[in-house]
C-alpha cells in the first residue's frame, strides 16, 4: 500500500520560510553602501546596524525554543513570520539611524524562533533516519537565499534603490503566511493530508527513539530538563562548534560584499555575481552531507561517526582554507579559498540540528533554542568586532586569522567532548 508524502511538503514550506528568512537578513548587507550614502552612517554605525540583529536573534531564538515546545510551531512561526515582515516594511521607511537600529533588532527578535520551529517540526514529522536528510533539505534555503539573494537584491537595488528593495522583500515575507497557517499542524495525525500508512512511517523508530519522541508535549521544560540539556557534554561541544559556524557564517553574510569592494575594488553588480559561488558551493556540500549522515547514522549505529565527525572535519577544512585568503592579493585565489571555507563551515549543518533530536528529542526545539543563542550571539560579534577591527586600523587579514583559531578550537571540542551515542543515554 503505498503512504502519502505531505511530511515532505512541509519540509519544503520550512525550506521556503527559511530562503525569505535568509535573503531578509542579508538583504542589509547589500543595501548600506547606499543606505550609508542616503543616511550619512559611518562604518562603525553599518557595523553596529548589521550587528543589532543578533541582540535580538538571541533573546527569542532562546526563548523561541521554550515556545515551541510550549505552544507548538505553527502558532510561534506564524506570529514570528508577520512580525519580521514588519521589520523589513519598517527598513523601507526608516529615515535615520535609529528606525534602522530598531528595525534590526526587531528582525533579530522576530525571526529568532524561526530555526527552533523548524527543528521542532521535523522531530515530530519525521523518523529518527530521516532527521538529518529532511533537516539538510530545508536547511539548504540558507546558502541558496545567499547565493540567490545576491544577484536578486543587487538588481532589485539597481533597479528600486534600497527603499523599493525592502518594499518587495516585505510582500515576499508576507506572503507565505497563510500557507503555513492553514496547511501545517504541530502533530501529523492532525493532518488531514497524512494516510495512516504515512503516518506509522513517521512514528517508526529504534527502540531508543520511536513513537515516544514524536509526541508533542507543549509544556514548558522543567528546571530538571534545562539542567539535563545545559550540563550534556555532547550538547555543550555542538554549541561551541555551532557558535564558531555562525562567526563563519555571519562575516561572510556581512562583511563579504565589503571586503570584495574594498580589497578587489569591485563594483556592487560585481559583488554579487562573485558572491553567488561560494553559497551554491555551500548549498550542494550542505545536501549531500545531510543525507551522508543519515546513512552513516543507519550503516554503523554509530552517531559519533554520522554526526561528530563530520562537524570536525568540516571545520578542520574551513580552517585550513580561510589561510590563503590571509596571503594572497589574486582575486581568483581569495573566491576559491572563501568558496571552499564557506561550504566546509556550512557542510556539517545538518549534522548540528541532527544532534539536538538525537540527544533530545522531546526538548529539540528548546535545545536547538540553546545552541541557537549561542549562534545568536556569533551573530552580534561576527559584523560587529569585524567593524571595530577595521575601524583602528586592522585588516581583513587580521579578521581571517581569528576565524582560523576560532575553527581550529571548535575542532578540538568536539573531538575531545562530542559523544552523542554516549550522552544521548543520559540526556
Amino acid at each position: 500500500m503505498s503512504r502519502s508524502r505531505y511530511r515532505w511538503f512541509i519540509v519544503f514550506l520550512l525550506f521556503a520560510i527559511t530562503v525569505v528568512n535568509y535573503i531578509d537578513r542579508a538583504a542589509l548587507s547589500y543595501a548600506i553602501p547606499l543606505i550609508e550614502r542616503d543616511l550619512g552612517l559611518s562604518p562603525a554605525d553599518s557595523g553596529a546596524i548589521l550587528g543589532a540583529f543578533g541582540l535580538g536573534y538571541a533573546i527569542t531564538t532562546l526563548i523561541g525554543g521554550f515556545a515551541v515546545d510550549r505552544y507548538g510551531a505553527r502558532a510561534v512561526l506564524t506570529v514570528a513570520a508577520l512580525l519580521w515582515s514588519l521589520s523589513i516594511g519598517m527598513t523601507a521607511l526608516a529615515t535615520g539611524l535609529v528606525v534602522l537600529y530598531a528595525a534590526r533588532v526587531l528582525l533579530g527578535v522576530s525571526e529568532g524562533p524561526n530555526f527552533p520551529a523548524l527543528t521542532g517540526a521535523v522531530s515530530h514529522w519525521l523518523s529518527p533516519h530521516e532527521r538529518a536528510t529532511a533537516l539538510g533539505n530545508a536547511l539548504l534555503a540558507v546558502p541558496l537565499a545567499l547565493a540567490i539573494g545576491a544577484p536578486l537584491v543587487t538588481q532589485l537595488l539597481a533597479w528600486l534603490d534600497w527603499r523599493g528593495t525592502f518594499a518587495v522583500l516585505f510582500v515576499l515575507s508576507a506572503a507565505w503566511v497563510p500557507l503555513w497557517f492553514f496547511f501545517f499542524r504541530d502533530d501529523p495525525a492532525d493532518s488531514r493530508y497524512v494516510d495512516s500508512t504515512e503516518l506509522a512511517h513517521i512514528r517508526s523508530g529504534d527502540a531508543t527513539d520511536g513513537a515516544r519522541s514524536h509526541m508533542v508535549l507543549k509544556s514548558w521544560p522543567g528546571r530538571d530538563g534545562l539542567k539535563a540539556l545545559l550540563t550534556n557534554r555532547t550538547l555543550l561541544a555542538n554549541t561551541w562548534a555551532f557558535f564558531v559556524f555562525g562567526y563563519f557564517l555571519f562575516f561572510f553574510m556581512t562583511w563579504l560584499p565589503s571586503y570584495l569592494a574594498r580589497k578587489y575594488g569591485l563594483n556592487l553588480a560585481a559583488v554579487g555575481l562573485f558572491s553567488v559561488l561560494p553559497w551554491l558551493a555551500a548549498a550542494l556540500l550542505l545536501w549531500l552531507m545531510g543525507r551522508w549522515s543519515d546513512r552513516l547514522a543507519k550503516s554503523t549505529g554509530r552517531l559519533r561517526i554520522a554526526r561528530s565527525w563530520l562537524i570536525a572535519g568540516s571545520q578542520f577544512v574551513a580552517a585550513l582554507a580561510v589561510v590563503p585568503v590571509i596571503l594572497t592579493s589574486d582575486l581568483t585565489i581569495a573566491i576559491v579559498s572563501i568558496t571552499v571555507a564557506v561550504a566546509a563551515s556550512m557542510g556539517a549543518n545538518a549534522a548540528y540540528y541532527a544532534v539536538n533530536v538525537d540527544i533530545a528529542p522531546q526538548r529539540a526545539a528548546t535545545a536547538l533554542g540553546i545552541m541557537d543563542f549561542a549562534f545568536a550571539i556569533a551573530g552580534f560579534l561576527a559584523p560587529a568586532v569585524t567593524g571595530w577591527m577595521l575601524n583602528v586600523g586592522g585588516s581583513f587579514a587580521d579578521v581571517f586569522l581569528l576565524m582560523t583559531v576560532l575553527a581550529l578550537s571548535s575542532v578540538m571540542v568536539v573531538l575531545l567532548f562530542h559523544h552523542p551515542d554516549r550522552d544521548r543515554e543520559t540526556a
